[in-house]
């Protein structure tokens, strides 16, 4: 059984009590900072957990604090441990899981705004280099951990303080990963491109009553060549990718939007059918839309 607390959310699971999850939200986030940072938080994983294959809203790093994992984004897959960071950009999709025997614990900074791409770029992380290795240093960690604090006492210097940590952090990838001979390995993938065609449009006109067909149409393709290059990229099919991307919204708006019922949560990601929405969301996550909504009114 879970036990949540909010905020900082906190969960832990009674058979495994070394498994946790706390996150603090920004107090004072604000869409018209350039850089806008939403929460922070840490979790000690559980043997194997696994998240995705997903997309995110906005930029998500993540820093191994202890234990092992792999990392997933397009065809490429990361071994990662101890001193290692990983980096979400939005609209990519992504999987990511805690070894086995060896679970990770890591903290983690969702951050969003027109600011944000120029962070990551200054600091050297792109597609094709989404990881570095800060080795034994411990200056990410403190500066996340810090970072933490400042959403915790929720003072008045929040938005110079959060922003001040993040560009420390990254600071300390843009030393290890701007130096001389640390140039990415990899080249222009048209196949990777013409992927992340698809999940743009996607995750933009999720809420549309669109079509695959008409997807494929308006981006110059093939119904089943796009629909098996997909695949190959991925690992799921258009279809399997979009009905998942409704579900996760779906399970967004029943926790922010407490005033729309389930049949109006349906119909705002593209589901017209709020009993078909009832059924998907319950072989996605195991409780109906009404059962998990109580859930978040009780944290």
């Amino acid at each position: 059984m879970t036990k949540r607390k909010k905020d900082g959310l906190v969960a832990k699971n009674e058979t495994n009590p070394r498994e946790t999850y706390t996150v603090f939200s920004n107090p004072d986030s604000a869409a018209r900072e350039r850089l806008n940072i939403l929460f922070a938080g840490e979790s000690q994983t559980a043997p194997g957990h696994r998240l995705g294959p997903k997309v995110f809203d906005y930029y998500l790093l993540h820093h191994v604090l202890s234990g092992r994992g792999t990392f997933r984004c397009g065809d490429n897959e990361y071994e990662l441990r101890a001193g290692h960071s990983f980096l979400i950009e939005p609209e990519r999709l992504v999987t990511y899981a805690a070894h086995a025997a060896d679970p990770w614990r890591y903290k983690w900074v969702a951050f969003t705004g027109p600011g944000a791409s120029e962070l990551v770029e200054a600091a050297g992380l792109s597609l094709l280099r989404p990881t570095a290795d800060t080795g034994r240093s411990k200056r990410v960690g403190v500066y996340l951990e810090r970072l933490m604090r400042a959403f915790r006492s929720g003072g008045g210097g929040t938005q110079l303080l959060a922003p001040g940590y993040l560009h420390l952090a990254f600071a300390q990838f843009a030393q290890l990963l701007l130096a001389p001979g640390s140039a990415p390995a990899g080249s222009r993938d048209e196949g990777k491109e013409t992927v992340q065609q698809v999940i743009h449009y996607l995750t933009t006109q999720y809420a549309e009553p669109l079509s695959i067909e008409a997807m494929a149409d308006s981006l110059g393709y093939n119904r089943a060549y796009l629909s098996r290059l997909f695949k190959k990229h991925t690992g799921v099919t258009p279809v399997s990718f979009l009905l998942r991307l409704r579900i996760d919204k779906g399970r967004q708006l029943l926790r922010e939007r407490q005033e729309l019922t389930v049949e109006q949560i349906a119909a705002s990601v593209g589901l017209q059918d709020p009993l078909y929405f009832s059924k998907q969301f319950r072989r996605f996550h195991g409780e109906s839309p009404s059962d998990y909504r109580e859930a978040m009114r009780s944290l």
